[in-house]
């Protein structure tokens, strides 16, 4: 698996294409949104960059998971929210302006933020002797999240129709990228695959289900609007999969640390609409005028 032409080239590609994607829904005003609502988006980007590692190191320490697979959670755990969490907020209701602004300093910020969880965890785990993110490592890494999303902001400010026109057939292509990669990379490991899904099946799960509540139980503490909430938990329970899926098959050339990314992007297409589906049944007390109180707030 690790040295097929799926893998060695086409994931890059495909990985670039769908972060291109992601520029291509983005404005320089979507960054700036953090300004007039600063309250939510630096709070959801702390749960989901200082809560969730440590969360998910918790869970790992708990299971006695190995060490490669241990290492596959912390990359998980270290992915920002994918695109898939607009989609999302967007069935359950939710603020998927703020999704999208969330989405775009997230992807900025995991481009650093990945490399040093996931070496911290290497260190810690003592998976020195099979991989690591060295300096030019680290450097591809950050090529591979921020170079496309960077192309496709410039295409979208230069050329917004063709930018509308492929962000649907875009959106699908990275569907179908998560679903063949995340396939390929259980039949790399089919001898093995139902140890892992027993090890890891639990961890991810309930790691997939903490995420949730825990972006919907911070917002909520942080007095945002019922919209925000649902957006929250979807940004920080919906992880780009195919960065963590890319990172460990491509760059650090090892099906095993796939594993939790892949079984998770399995998973969270089954319990993401289900806690959605949960939060909404609770009836909105907030009106129009109470959100909009809430984002003035914010």
């Amino acid at each position: 698996m690790q040295d097929s032409v799926l893998i060695s080239t086409g994931l890059p590609i495909a990985l670039a294409i769908i972060m291109f994607g992601l520029g291509l829904s983005l404005t320089p005003g979507d960054f700036a949104r953090v300004a007039r609502t600063p309250r939510a988006v630096i709070g959801i980007l702390a749960v989901q960059i200082l809560i969730l590692p440590v969360i998910a190191f918790g869970l790992v320490l708990v299971f006695d998971l190995p060490p490669l697979l241990a290492v596959g959670v912390m990359l998980l755990a270290a992915s920002p929210g994918g695109t898939t969490a607009n989609l999302f907020s967007h069935l359950f209701r939710g603020d998927v302006a703020l999704n999208i602004s969330l989405t775009a300093i997230n992807s900025v910020l995991a481009a650093f933020t990945i490399p040093l969880i996931t070496n911290l965890a290497i260190g810690h785990f003592d998976a020195d002797g099979a991989l690591g993110l060295q300096f030019t490592k680290v450097v591809q890494v950050i090529a591979l999240v921020l170079a496309p999303v960077a192309i496709g902001m410039v295409v979208r400010s230069r050329w917004s129709g063709f930018a509308r026109s492929a962000d649907r057939p875009v959106r699908i292509f990275s569907i179908a990228v998560l679903v063949v990669v995340t396939t390929g990379a259980i039949i790399a490991e089919r001898d093995n695959v139902v140890d892992y899904a027993r090890q890891v099946g639990v961890v991810v799960s309930l790691f997939c289900l903490i995420s949730l509540s825990c972006g919907f139980g911070a917002a909520l503490l942080l007095r945002l609007t019922r919209p925000q909430a649902v957006a929250a938990s979807m940004e920080i329970g919906v992880h780009n999969t195919t960065i963590a899926l890319t990172i460990a098959l491509s760059v650090l050339d090892n099906a095993m640390v796939a594993v939790p990314a892949a079984v998770y992007s399995i998973v969270m297409y089954i319990l993401t609409p289900a806690f959605g589906w949960v939060i909404t049944r609770e009836p909105r007390t907030e009106t129009a005028d109470d959100d909009a109180v809430g984002l003035r707030e914010s």
